[in-house]
């Protein structure tokens, strides 16, 4: 059974740097990942495109030929795309069967909350066996203004709505959070969505004519209370290795590495099992993967607000010393290598 991912979000949220983070992340860990660009539209892809669209259907060839602008042309194309879906499920036939597949959707956000296109690839990419979970990113500076985050909530909801899928919302680029000022409340207010009515004088003192148009919409967003937020900032090891925890455990996943892999720090060593030929060591068992605390460093909220708001140059400081002891470490290694290598060759030469 296939597993993936759908990363939506709008125009400059970091979709495609968060998928090509995660090809880096994959391929560090030796775990198979296919990513596929959907949108039509991206002429600069950053990471290894596994499927593309523009070999369908491109944005400018439509815009050319129907006479469409962009957004009405980009709605076209996932049209054409939904009915043609045999070429899709044909290029992913030829996926390997292991591997994490990536959809990396185009910015337009009416395709994620209204319109039926997606929706219909989403459902058919289920029915073919493709457990997925829908990754909605939206850019962290929108929680330093209340009327902007309200916005963002209810993006966000109407997403969760739509799609139907398991759902995690993601704060991007949280490690730039700082540059845009000082936050109202703690970071937890915002990705816990916390009680809105503490943004009521902020929202009023900013638009008073709208002020009992904005406590409904709060009002809306609590009565459903389902939106909630990750963080991410997408250089950072831990961060993404986080996030792809919480990913796993939405959609059901737990990642057995093949026993001719490389085995990771968190993987039973081989001779646990010597003699069993299907099983693949690993010591998150499903039920602990699905009901216990995230594992890993930066998984508190806490934690997160210190290393990015609160004490940011205390810890890019211990980053670099950090960093220059594991230079030093595979410096020192390679060049007892080199020794070891000049050594063995005299020995064989004499």
């Amino acid at each position: 059974m296939p597993f993936g991912e759908i990363v939506c979000g709008s125009p400059g949220s970091g979709k495609s740097t968060y998928c090509y983070g995660k090809h880096q992340l994959f391929t560090a860990l030796n775990r198979p990942i296919a990513i596929i660009n959907l949108d039509p539209a991206n002429e600069h892809i950053p990471y290894p495109c596994a499927i593309d669209i523009s070999s369908l259907i491109t944005l400018q060839d439509v815009m050319d030929e129907h006479g469409l602008g962009p957004n009405g042309g980009m709605l076209y194309c996932m049209e054409y795309l939904d009915e043609n879906f045999d070429w899709l499920e044909e290029k992913l036939r030829e996926l390997g069967k292991d591997d994490y597949v990536v959809f990396d959707l185009p910015g337009q956000v009416e395709l994620s909350t209204n319109h039926e296109s997606v929706k219909k690839i989403v459902g058919k990419l289920t029915k073919a066996g493709y457990r997925l979970a829908a990754v909605h990113l939206c850019d962290a500076h929108y929680i330093t203004d209340a009327s902007k985050y309200i916005s963002v909530l209810l993006l966000s909801l109407r997403a969760m709505l739509h799609l139907e899928l398991p759902h995690v919302n993601v704060l991007s680029k949280i490690d730039l959070i700082s540059q845009y000022g000082d936050l109202d409340f703690n970071l937890d207010f915002y990705t816990e969505v916390q009680d809105l009515s503490y943004l009521e004088n902020t929202l009023s003192s900013s638009s008073p004519r709208f002020a009992a148009l904005n406590m409904a919409i709060c009002s809306l967003i609590e009565d459903y209370s389902l939106v909630g937020f990750e963080t991410l900032a997408v250089e950072d090891k831990h961060s993404m290795l986080h996030l792809t925890h919480v990913i796993d455990r939405a959609t059901g996943c737990v990642f057995l590495p093949l026993p001719s892999k490389d085995q990771s720090s968190t993987s039973i060593p081989s001779s646990v099992h010597p003699t069993s030929s299907t099983s693949r060591p690993n010591d998150y068992a499903l039920f602990s993967t699905a009901a216990g605390a995230v594992p890993g460093p930066m998984s508190d909220i806490r934690d997160i607000q210190e290393r990015w708001i609160d004490a940011r140059d205390e810890w890019d400081a211990w980053e670099r010393k950090e960093w220059r002891k594991e230079g030093e470490i595979l410096r020192d290694e390679k060049t007892r290598k080199g020794v070891r290598d000049r050594v063995g060759k005299e020995g064989v030469g004499s």
